[in-house]
């Protein structure tokens, strides 16, 4: 029996496109990561969203395609099957009728989001729904994964966003109400002592003028403070005036008050 030698050059060009071929093939292919949240609370007989999102080392193509399968709850996961279907910008409905002209799309490839609306959520839509992209050469890894609720009203979380939004409204407002109210207080204590002060002075000058008590008459009465460049009256001095024309003691004298002088201070 006749043994043939391998030719060496042979064997190493055989070798480098094996090479090759397995480095290129595990550059172009890649396992897409997909992200969706664990789990989804949607009030009952409200449109609730099936979020999902994925990353793709290539650019999102024409043959990208998402399917979106639902297990019921307490199925097994061999049991799931196909609630929608969507490629080329077309959607296409599974064959459950329990999701006929219930499932929308939501999402937008080019931004790596596949999610899908939920219309008018039911309690037999309960379970397990899963998410698959497919964006050639990339090929789709583990599907992700939501477990839906459907609730009434009652049992969803209370949304604290308002309350803290109204707490600080509320704040800010009685903060302003009371900066307001200090303004007012402080500007008529200031107004109330300086008219407690024009008052002292006055008092002072009407008793150097008003021997025996007694007010005069006088038109500037009116004003209580009058500014201090205004000259100051002095007293005024009243005399009688005798118009009968005799000495004697017995007869009637008709007295007259007149003004005798007025004295000013400037």
């Amino acid at each position: 029996m006749e043994l043939r030698r391998t030719n060496p050059a042979c064997n190493c060009v055989l070798l480098c496109g094996i090479t090759i071929c397995l480095i290129f093939g595990i550059n172009l292919t890649f396992a897409i990561e997909l992200y969706a949240p664990a789990e989804v609370l949607v009030e009952n007989g409200t449109t609730g969203i099936l979020k999902c999102s994925f990353k793709s080392r290539e650019v999102i193509s024409s043959a990208a395609t998402v399917t979106w399968s639902f297990c019921p709850a307490g199925s097994d996961a061999g049991s799931a099957v196909s609630i929608f279907y969507y490629t080329s910008a077309n959607h296409y409905p599974g064959s459950v009728a329990q999701f006929k002209d219930r499932v929308k799309w939501a999402g937008d490839l080019n931004k790596k989001d596949a999610s899908i609306h939920l219309i008018e959520a039911q309690f037999n839509d309960n379970g397990t729904y899963s998410c698959a992209v497919i964006n050639p050469p990339d090929i789709s890894g583990t599907a992700a994964q939501t477990q839906l609720k459907v609730v009434i009203k009652e049992s969803l979380p209370q949304d604290n966003t308002a309350v803290i939004v109204v707490a600080v409204c509320g704040a800010v407002i009685g903060l302003i109400l009371i900066s307001v109210v200090i303004c007012l207080i402080i500007k008529r204590h200031q107004t109330t002592h300086e008219y407690e002060g024009c008052t002292s002075v006055e008092s002072v000058s009407s008793h150097a003028t008003r021997p025996g008590g007694k007010k005069p008459e006088s038109s500037l009465d009116g004003s209580r403070c009058s500014s201090h460049s205004t000259p100051v009256q002095g007293p005024v001095i009243y005399a009688q005036l005798d118009h009968s024309g005799t000495k004697s003691p017995n007869s009637f004298h008709k007295m007259e008050p007149v003004v005798y002088a007025d004295i000013r201070k400037n």
